[in-house]
């Protein structure tokens, strides 16, 4: 079943959601970041099926998430590598992986990032490109931007 299509949506996180927010397709994006290349490895790595990995895949290449090199000529296969935009999901991906960690993990994180520098576990956590200083939602006021079309993305008014 085909979901709705977001492609009108005047919402950076619905147009976001339109090139990656298909089952399967974050997945496929975590392990790139994690150095994943190869389809085979992909779908022995995800346990996903071969005709929806070479979807996701295709999606990815055609919203310049990944490209395809080709590693081998008879037969002819394929590298799958994440372009500047695809490393940029990196933050999303790992967001959620924090989420998940905190909601969703009982026995603890599966993953864990090991700050090379330090040698501690890292969270990431938001600070104001600006001053530096940490913030949270309720530190920001949401504006409208340039690319704005209508006033629907302002919180709604308190009573």
């Amino acid at each position: 079943m085909r979901r709705t299509s977001f492609e009108d949506m005047n919402c950076s996180l619905a147009q976001c959601l339109e090139v990656v927010g298909e089952w399967w397709t974050l997945l496929i994006v975590r392990d790139a970041l994690l150095g994943v290349t190869r389809f085979d490895d992909f779908r022995d790595r995800l346990g996903i099926a071969r005709n929806v990995l070479t979807q996701r895949l295709e999606h990815l290449i055609e919203h310049d998430i990944l490209t395809r090199e080709p590693y081998q000529d008879n037969p002819v296969r394929h590298d799958y590598r994440l372009t500047p935009k695809g490393h940029s999901l990196w933050l999303v991906v790992t967001a959620m992986r924090q989420w998940g960690d905190d909601w969703s993990a009982p026995t603890g994180p599966p993953l864990e990032l090991i700050h090379k520098t330090c040698g501690h576990t890292a969270v990431i956590e938001p600070v104001c490109s600006h001053c530096g200083e940490p913030v949270t939602r309720s530190d920001l006021q949401p504006t409208l931007g340039p690319g704005a079309r209508t006033p629907a993305l302002l919180p709604v008014p308190t009573h």
